[in-house]
This record gives C-alpha cells, structure tokens and sequence, in this order.
C-alpha cells in the first residue's frame, strides 16, 4: 500500500487523492487498443494501494483522428481527455465508463478529470460557450452516467476567446450540474491568473518531467502555489523515454504517435540518451527504478504538484505508486538538477502545430 496523498486545489482542496496519479491516454491512443480486463487490473491496482479516504486521480480522454489517434489520458487524479481513442467503440471515456459499469463501487474512490474543448476531429481548441457544451455534454453522454465528471478542463488556451469567457461558461455547466470542478490545460501563468480570477481553478495539467522543465513550467508552478491551484505533471516520464527502455523509435510500436514527436526521432533519441544514463546511475545508488526517481523529483517540485505517469500493467502502476513515497534528500536532488541544467535536450515536445503554454 502507499501511503503518500495530497490534496487538489480551488473548490476541490478537500479531496485528498493519490500522490501519483494515473494517466490512461496510451491504453487506447494506439493502433491496437489494451484488452479491457489488462486496463482494469492496472487501473484497480493503484486504487487498492490507497490509504482509506484517498481517491486515485484519474486522468482520460475519448476522440480525436490523427495519425489515427488522439489526445487524452487518465490518472490517480482521473483525467480522461475527450479524445484519445481510434474509434467510437475504443475510445478513451468508454472504456472508462465500462471499466465502472463493471466495478460501480470505485466511482467514489476516484477523481476524474476530462479534457475537451476542442474542434471536432481536430487539435484545433474552440473554447466558446457553445462548444464547451457540446464537449461537456459529450463527456457525460460516453460516461453514460457510471461517474460523475469531477473536473473538466479545455485541452488547451483558445487565442480566439478570452480565457474568461471560457471559464465563465464552465461556471455556467457547473451550476447546471454538469461538472463539479473547474480545470486548465497547457497554459501560461498569466492565463492561470486571470482564469482563476474567475472561479477558482482546481488543477491545471502542464508537462513536467526531468527533460521538460522550461522556464514557463517553473512560473506556472509557482503561480499555482500561489493561486492555490494543484497542478497536474503529465508525462513525467518523458513519454517512458525516461525508463530507458525506448531506445530507438522501433522500439515503439507502430502507429504509437510518439513516432511523429521531434524528440522521438532516431538522431535526437540517441542525443538525449545521455540524460536517461545519468538519471538511471542517481536511481541505482538511491535503490529505485529510473521510472521511481522521475517521479518523484516531479513530487518534491511541491505538495501541490501531482505527477501522472500512465500504464496499462497493474506491476507498473503500483511501481509507479510507490514512488510517491520515495524521499529524495537535498543532496540527491542537487544531483538529480544538475543534471537536468547540463542537458543539451534535442528535439521540441510537439510539433509546431501544437499550441503551448496559451
């Protein structure tokens, strides 16, 4: 069992959820979706590890074609996304929703968290008050009321809307009981500012990890501490980079859209190899697996900061659980950051389509 657990921010600053959390996107953003039951095992695995009264923060998604696959994900601190899945049949959500139809009784001992607002079919984000119901009301339909949507959030900052008609028109869902929290995604300090401004954000989902450490991440962390806000590090693995077993880009599947990402092409691979060696020797010395010392070097960012590593095996997930109780000293994490500022990361985190930090 682990025993670490924190709480989440804004209106949802009671819930105490896992330390980690559990990202789903990979176990349906793939050409040949995981078999029902391996998800369920992976996902029950981490909430039986909790201490009585924590909720696993679950993190997820449902639909969206390209490269045939989508973006979204779940976690300890549950967070499906409107779009990660190939086909109506596999989307991310429905398996969700079967995974509860299934196991009614770990809807109350878990936290989900969904992203949507984006165009259909698209990476395009459209946070108008028109679509963000449609995307809401879309959620609920796929979850077919197995579980409550705890907490949504728009997959990303729309240039087009101000950030607070957006999060006003979420107030509105919300009063009309069609969400309980409010969330944000890839965006920068100052719309975290003036979002929250508006209603009280409950998370806000950044990349973190000993690879993606930009400067805007430490000011959105920092802003986050101040606001209140938790704030949700997904791949803090690096996209499983970080384990050091993905060396080369064939050793991923084919069709994984990892493939297509700057970062995961043959020459950059085996440049930023070398930030994978040295974090693999800090973890041998300490006794955990590199996968244990990314997360929890994202954990000790601060109390507020959540990591959400993602599995489709219950051995990984409770591996990945228990880094939330892994300890780093102030001397392994000098280490652990002087290796982070020395490296020379080839490669951006998307390609340019991709809109960060809005």
């Amino acid at each position: 069992m682990t025993h670490a657990t924190t709480t989440l921010g804004g209106t949802a600053s009671s819930v105490v959820v896992g330390r980690v959390a559990h990202g789903l996107m990979l176990m349906t953003w793939r050409q040949d979706p995981i078999p029902d039951e391996q998800c369920f095992e992976a996902i029950k695995a981490g909430i039986d590890a909790l201490p009585p009264g924590a909720k696993m923060f679950l993190i997820g998604g449902n639909q969206l074609p390209s490269h045939r696959a989508e973006l979204g994900g779940i976690s300890h601190y549950c967070l499906p996304g409107e779009f990660y899945g190939h086909n109506l049949a596999t989307t991310n959500l429905e398996m969700i929703a079967r995974f509860f139809e299934k196991y009614p009784s770990y809807a109350d001992k878990t936290f989900l968290s969904v992203k949507g607002g984006l165009v259909p079919n698209s990476y395009e984000p459209d946070c108008s008050a028109a679509n963000l119901r449609r995307s809401v009301e879309a959620i609920n339909e796929k979850l077919r009321g197995t579980k409550r949507l705890d907490l949504f959030q728009s997959a990303r900052v729309d240039p087009n809307v101000p950030i607070e008609e957006s999060i006003a028109a979420l107030v509105e869902l919300k009063k009309e009981g069609k969400l309980d929290h409010i969330g944000m995604s890839e965006c920068s300090a100052a719309s975290l500012r003036r979002g929250n401004a508006v209603h009280p954000i409950s998370a806000v989902e950044i990349e973190i990890s000993p690879w993606s450490y930009e400067e805007e991440t430490k000011t959105v962390i920092a802003t986050a501490k101040e606001l209140g806000v938790a704030v949700a590090g997904y791949a803090p693995l690096g996209r499983g980079f970080l384990t050091g077993q993905i060396k080369r880009p064939e050793d991923l599947p084919e069709g994984d859209f990892r493939r297509s990402l700057p970062r995961f092409q043959k020459d950059a691979m085996r440049h930023n190899f070398a930030i994978v060696d040295a974090l693999s020797e800090i973890a041998k010395k300490k006794n955990v697996t590199a996968a244990q010392l990314s997360i929890a070097w994202v954990s000790a960012l601060g109390p507020h900061v959540i990591p959400i590593p993602g599995s489709s095996h219950a051995k990984r997930t409770l591996e990945n659980c228990a880094a939330g109780d892994v300890e780093l000293t102030p001397e392994e994490l000098d280490e652990i950051n002087r290796v982070i500022d020395s490296a020379d990361i080839q490669g951006e985190r998307y390609r340019t389509a991709h809109t960060l930090w809005g």
